[in-house]
């Protein structure tokens, strides 16, 4: 069955064709370990998960490469500013490499707990400071570099065509340049492959052009090239990375070797929060360890991302959330049903259902029509073995632990609210109902809910 993928280079859905018959080699853009991955970063890593396993469900074998930006990404992702490594140790009080080694941990023990499996390869930028060196020298070589008294540029004019992914406007962006730009550069879209450091900049290598160290995208297309060789597969990544980063990788490896890196370009979308960005001014930058606080197994989350292609926007509640739950609570729990049922279903409804399903998977990894499979499975009426070994073959796709069972969302309720929610109970029974009144207002104001049931009362946390 053909594979189909949205390819941001040619803005068109296409049949996926890889170099090898029977291995795909792909890059993926990782963390700039600088602070926790929000769970709008972790979305991106699940649609990429999603792809490496569709591809071995295909049967595929996977070369996987990410990389782990601990140098060189600027507070702009331009050229301006300060390293966000840098920003970062100083806000901490810790040295970069104490900031690098913290968030990549946190990062991989998420990647962990959301079952989102480790690519091939994982290389550190600050590891691969020679190989880039030699990626500058060899552009500088070809002409599609040069020097000036602060940095190593990239001269995109020497380019037949930029830019390749996006629909930047140059003009634009030339009439729009800031005052700041360096006045050396040849062009105001010229982009820095490597910067010389000043004095006291902590994070700087030895080089032909003094201590310097790289720029953001020139890791990318040298541990690529490296480990992947000039062209290969498939390239993933968020959107945003689309204009800048992404772009810019294509006119490095242009530059030099003359090829286009990736074939395929995958690019997830944004995730919103309540229906607007995610950000710290509004207190709404939440990460995996927020949903485990909440009392959520994080794997809902995971679930929760399948509601929408990754190639759409995603709005994250709270309530979603609470719905998500209760369906993996529901799946798991058919998942059981099945496993322990005696009925016979017949081959070809199995057979039905798998297609159905690769159909789906196959369709850009159009993982809500995939679901909707799944669902059709969990419903029938008839309780087989059959279908319980099929739900754990669609499962190594969706990676959602199906048959683990589920786990009760439990919360810890401080002494402070139970003593309230004590105080309450007996303001109802002696009918005082302004004061019953008063105490759940306060309650709700410390961040918990109480709702009367007729099996007593539940306390929720917000």
């Amino acid at each position: 069955m053909d594979i189909l993928f949205y390819n941001t280079l040619t803005k068109k859905k296409e049949i996926f064709k890889p170099i090898d018959k029977k291995e795909v080699r792909m890059y993926s853009c990782g963390p700039t370990v600088y602070k926790d991955a929000t769970i709008g970063n972790m979305r991106t890593n699940i649609f990429q998960d999603n792809l490496r396993r569709v591809l071995k469900y295909n049967g595929y074998s996977i070369k996987h490469v990410m990389n782990i930006t601990d140098v060189g990404h600027l507070v702009s992702d331009g050229d301006s500013g300060e390293d966000k490594m840098l920003k970062s140790a100083k806000e901490e009080h810790k040295t970069p490499l104490e900031i690098a080694n913290h968030y990549t941990e946190l990062f991989f023990k998420d990647m962990e707990i959301l079952n989102i499996e480790t690519p091939e390869i994982i290389c550190k930028a600050t590891e691969h400071i020679n190989l880039m060196i030699e990626y500058v020298k060899k552009l500088l070589e070809r002409g599609y570099a040069y020097e000036t008294s602060t940095a190593i540029y990239f001269d995109i004019s020497k380019l037949d065509k930029y830019p390749l992914l996006s629909s930047l406007d140059l003009e634009e962006q030339k009439a729009g340049a800031r005052v700041e730009v360096d006045p050396e550069k040849k062009n105001p879209c010229d982009f820095a492959l490597w910067i010389k450091a000043p004095e006291n900049h902590l994070m700087k290598w030895d080089s032909p052009w003094g201590k310097s160290y790289p720029g953001w995208h020139i890791e990318c297309s040298a541990m690529g090239q490296h480990y992947l060789g000039e062209t290969f597969d498939i390239h993933t990544g968020g959107i945003d990375l689309i204009p800048t980063h992404h772009e810019n990788e294509i006119a490095q490896s242009k530059g030099a070797c003359g090829k286009i890196p990736a074939n395929y370009w995958l690019h997830g979308e944004y995730l919103l929060i309540n229906g607007g960005k995610m950000s710290k001014s509004l207190g709404n930058v939440y990460l995996i360890k927020d949903i485990i606080e909440k009392g959520y197994d994080p794997i809902v989350y995971k679930l929760f991302s399948y509601s929408s292609h990754y190639r759409n926007k995603l709005n994250f509640t709270w309530e979603a959330m609470e719905a998500a739950s209760k369906s993996l609570e529901r799946l798991k729990k058919g998942y059981q049903m099945h496993l322990e049922g005696k009925d016979n279903i017949e081959d070809s409804k199995i057979k039905e259902y798998e297609e159905k399903f690769h159909k789906a998977i196959n369709d850009d990894l159009n993982m809500p029509v995939a679901m909707g499979v799944v669902w059709e499975v969990i419903r029938q009426e008839k309780k087989s073995k059959k279908l319980s070994d099929l739900l754990l073959k669609f499962d190594t796709v969706l990676g959602l632990k199906i048959e683990k069972k589920f786990q009760t969302k439990e919360i810890e309720i401080p002494a402070e609210i139970l003593e309230l929610v004590k105080k309450r109970k007996v303001a109802r029974e002696n009918k005082n109902w302004e004061e019953s009144d008063i105490l759940r207002d306060l309650i709700s104001k410390k961040g918990y809910e109480i709702k009367d049931t007729k099996n007593g009362i539940e306390i929720t946390k917000k």
